[in-house]
């Protein structure tokens, strides 16, 4: 499958291009500019990426189905980042089509290092109904990039999802394709006393089926098994606080384990 890096500036020229064939690499040597981005557009779509944007994010394992476009992060942007991505004058980027062994195995299958709010061809991918004053640090993103520190909040690495004191907020982990999965672990913010804790959530299904998760105040991960299910995606509602004065539980993290269903469909087009 071809691939192609191009990093594209604010007004959509071009600064920098690599190829490659089912694997492709792009070293940047200059610092980024406010309104760069980052495009891998591929011959085939529905297909299983290594994908890195940036060598101190490194690599994560995606589902593509279509060519991705990554807004490089400035100011406020990027608090929820470690202060080495992205800084600079070189910066290593990289893609690999997965082999079947990279996919085949159990796994968290909600971890995206690299999701963001205008992507929808790049899986996992999470959207919520609400975040805490729209500020990046507590963007529905930050539950799905592989950080479980939880005894503060704030910048990085204390980034979580944050509810906005909204008692019917919910979160929704899009996988963009049928995945069997039968294990959630969630950290949940623990920066007692600032934070507050949730008795009981629950997950709704894409088959429509539910499950509660009764939980305590604890900072250590809350587990739940259920019969293994087959989903496009899932959402977390109805989180019950606890009677503690303070007004802030917040998600750290979502883990979702299982495996695929399907090995990826890989179908041709022209870039």
């Amino acid at each position: 499958m071809d691939l192609c890096f191009k990093i594209l500036d604010a007004n959509m020229n071009t600064k920098a291009v690599s190829k490659g064939v089912d694997e492709v690499s792009l070293v940047y040597s200059q610092a980024y500019a406010q309104g760069d981005r980052i495009i891998l557009e591929m011959s085939g779509e529905n297909v299983f990426v290594w994908l890195q944007m940036d060598d101190a994010l490194g690599r994560a394992l995606v589902y593509i189905t279509g060519n991705v476009e990554y807004i490089i992060p400035f100011g406020e942007q990027r608090v929820n980042l470690s202060p080495k991505v992205f800084y600079g004058t070189r910066h290593l980027l990289y893609a690999r089509i997965a082999k079947e062994y990279d996919v085949a195995g159990y796994r968290n299958l909600a971890v995206n290092v690299y999701d963001q709010h205008q992507m929808r061809d790049c899986y996992p991918h999470a959207v919520a109904n609400v975040e805490t004053r729209r500020e990046t640090v507590f963007a529905a993103r930050n539950a799905i990039d592989g950080v479980v520190v939880n005894h503060c909040h704030g910048e990085w690495p204390y980034q979580s999802w944050g509810i906005g004191r909204q008692d019917d907020a919910s979160i929704k982990i899009e996988f963009g394709r049928i995945v069997e999965v039968d294990r959630i672990v969630l950290y949940t913010r623990a920066d007692f006393p600032h934070d507050n804790w949730w008795k009981s959530v629950n997950f709704f299904f894409s088959d429509e089926s539910s499950y509660e998760m009764k939980m305590e105040k604890s900072a250590l991960p809350h587990e739940i098994e259920f019969p293994a299910k087959q989903i496009r995606w899932l959402e977390m509602n109805h989180m019950v606080k606890s009677d503690e004065l303070s007004p802030f539980p917040a998600l750290t993290q979502i883990e979702v384990y299982g495996r695929e269903v399907h090995s990826p469909i890989v179908r041709t087009i022209e870039i």
